[in-house]
């Protein structure tokens, strides 16, 4: 059992050294991927569809969903 927990601690902080690296890579992808103009334009879409369905579809005016 203490070879697993040493096993384990040591894992852990090579994996945090080596991990911050690769979630500040991820993080910057994924702000330029939610800051593009086009991602920016499709939310907006779902966001507008989502609150459409949750409020019943109340605006739409030919009842067809």
């Amino acid at each position: 059992m203490l070879k697993f927990l040493i096993g384990a601690a040591v894992g852990y902080v090579l994996g945090a050294k080596a991990g911050r690296e690769r979630y500040e890579q991820l993080h910057r992808t994924y702000q330029r991927v939610a800051d593009h103009p086009a991602v920016q334009g499709a939310a907006g879409v779902v966001r507008a569809r989502v609150e459409d369905v949750v409020s019943g579809g109340r605006g739409d005016q030919n009842g067809s969903r």
